[in-house]
């Protein structure tokens, strides 16, 4: 067999290689490529080879912890933890004696990170508290996934000992969610303004989404040099506002996943995608998010039970890959 690529598309990739900077209209070029053509294959095997030259053989499992479940008011229509889905009837907080569990664990088990999400309304100054407690328990990086924050909260959460925050400017933002783009972004400026890492990924994409749309967000996460960046896609839990759009499949996640990785250059120190599965391995990621406590593409309470993989099943898929999720990590 003879494989023969697009011209113009081989342009592109060899760009891609390089780790020069693509043009949206190329990134576009790339998205629109259709998934049973050689040229899809050679995107991925470019991106792979790409972040495979500049991160190595690692594989990165950054560690998520819900630390709550409540009904939020804030009502973002993919998410399970809201008003508007009335999934959870009950409130809950896990306690610290369940987090420090977790967490020991993971720092056990090799997290190369510890990300700790909040529903909107949470406490500030209880993830700051939780944050300390940690800090002083185990050794594993600190990440805050929270609301829109202030120069001074930045400041907080360093004080605390949080190392980095997981932010994104979501697909539908302001459609979708109740939040302004611009918030988000400026929130995205306080990380950078006080030192914290960002944290990024392009979400919760779904069939709806434009690849214009999509391709926006890739250069934003480069613009504003994300740690990492990748593609999440939205999970329709059962009584979504948003199941009437189906979702994307992972094979789809992979075209995704490779187009950000070389829109993203030689910025990241690793490229996300979740949920964990091996096509985007081939395709440039190589960070997990292994889950425990709430999440918002459950109908369970406490993800560990449901829906989350356990750092133990993303390790085996790095390793099935060629990976190897014991080395140091590249983002702390």
């Amino acid at each position: 067999m003879t494989w023969k690529l697009k011209p113009a598309i081989e342009d592109i990739l060899k760009k891609g290689e390089n780790l020069e900077d693509l043009t949206t209209q190329e990134a576009l070029d790339l998205m629109a490529l259709p998934l049973e053509s050689p040229e899809v294959y050679a995107l991925m095997q470019t991106a792979d080879a790409v972040s495979r030259k500049t991160f190595g053989k690692k594989g990165e499992n950054h560690f998520h912890i819900g630390l709550n479940v409540e009904q939020c008011p804030y009502n973002c229509l993919f998410c399970s933890l809201t008003q508007k889905a009335d999934v959870f009837q009950e409130k809950i907080e896990f306690s610290k004696e369940q987090i420090i569990a977790w967490a020991k664990s993971a720092e056990k088990d090799g997290a190369d990170g510890l990300n700790l999400m909040t529903t909107g309304t949470y406490g500030f100054k209880r993830l700051l508290e939780i944050g300390r407690l940690l800090k002083k328990t185990v050794s594993t990086p600190l990440v805050a996934n929270t609301r829109d924050i202030t120069h001074k909260e930045g400041e907080a959460l360093l004080e605390a000992g949080f190392q980095g925050a997981y932010h994104a400017v979501r697909l539908g933002e302001g459609r979708d969610t109740p939040f302004k783009r611009e918030k988000r972004i400026a929130t995205i400026q306080v990380f950078s303004d006080v030192g914290l890492s960002w944290a990024n990924c392009v979400e919760p994409v779904g069939p709806e989404h434009s690849h214009e749309e999509i391709v926006d967000l890739m250069f934003l996460a480069k613009k504003h040099k994300a740690a990492y960046s990748g593609i999440m896609r939205r999970i329709n839990f059962p009584g979504s506002p948003m199941e009437k759009f189906g979702m994307i499949t992972e094979r789809e996640m992979a075209r995704m996943v490779a187009v950000s990785r070389l829109v993203m250059a030689d910025v990241p120190k690793a490229h996300c995608t979740h949920e964990p599965h091996t096509a985007s391995l081939m395709a440039g990621a190589n960070l997990f998010f292994p889950e425990v406590g709430a999440s918002p593409r459950d109908r369970e309470a406490e993800t560990g039970q449901g829906r989350g993989n356990g750092i133990d099943r993303c390790k085996a898929i790095h390793w099935e890959m060629g990976l190897d999720p014991d080395l140091p990590s590249n983002v702390f």
